[in-house]
């Protein structure tokens, strides 16, 4: 309506579909706000829609084409029966119904409106399982990687350790020390890794029907695993590190 009626009142306005000649073919009785549909709209521009009763039927179109399509839009192809409680035998008692209305009329798929639902995000729900598969992958692509930057670390680091053992430090201290280098580096790529997921989601909001573009859940449960894998990554070389005997280590170039 703003688009069409910028600054007026709609009502009582006349409207029309297809040729200039049908422009004021209906009248504007009422207007709804604006809600979302099916998925294809939350990713687009703003659609105008309008409703009509079923047995309105225009019988004034001339082309062919146009009197075709009026007349198969006043078929209805769904019905949403809506319960108080569940009944039982439903599915009989649905078809039973309908069947002493109209004989006729055929009742070719019948389920919940949960079901009808979800089925139409099941392209989406795939997408979304893919995709936190991918991350899984990337969780342990990157601890993997930390496992053997560690791994170097240590072994540049032998003869350090071999002295600071011979000098008196203690297991403990080695595997701190081991793992305050590990723990910088991923707090590092946490600095940096969180706001830029922040602002990711600011710039995906507009595809994110019904989600918020930020999600704690999401932003504290991620840096969370990411952190256990990458303690565990480091906690390996560490441990190893604190088991070399101070001779063999002062012995190592």
């Amino acid at each position: 309506m703003k688009k069409f009626f910028p600054n007026q009142d709609p009502i009582g306005r006349h409207f029309g579909l297809e040729r200039p000649e049908y422009s004021g073919d209906f009248e504007i009785v009422g207007v709804f706000r604006d809600f979302m549909m099916n998925l294809q709209y939350s990713r687009t521009d703003a659609h105008p829609l309008f409703l009509r009763p079923l047995t309105q039927l225009k019988t004034t179109y001339k082309d062919r084409g146009l009197a075709r399509n009026e007349t198969r839009s006043m078929f209805a192809g769904a019905m949403i029966l809506d319960f108080k409680t569940s009944p039982p035998n439903v599915d009989s008692l649905v078809r039973n119904t309908l069947s002493s209305i109209n004989p006729n009329l055929t009742v070719r798929n019948l389920r919940t409106f949960d079901n009808q639902l979800a089925n139409n995000f099941n392209t989406e729900r795939l997408v979304a399982r893919l995709t936190g598969l991918f991350g899984l992958l990337a969780v342990v692509v990157a601890s993997l990687g930390l496992y053997r930057v560690m791994s170097y670390f240590v072994a540049r680091r032998i003869s350090e350790i071999g002295i600071r053992m011979a000098l008196g430090a203690t297991r403990q201290s080695v595997v701190s020390i081991v793992m305050r280098g590990a723990l910088w580096q991923i707090l590092i790529g946490l600095v940096l890794g969180i706001p830029a997921s922040l602002y990711v989601g600011y710039l995906m909001k507009a595809l994110l029907y019904g989600v918020d573009s930020y999600n704690f859940t999401a932003l504290a449960g991620a840096p969370l695993i990411l952190l256990i894998f990458a303690t565990a990554a480091a906690f390996l070389p560490a441990l190893r590190a604190a088991s070399i005997e101070p001779m063999r280590a002062l012995r190592t170039e």
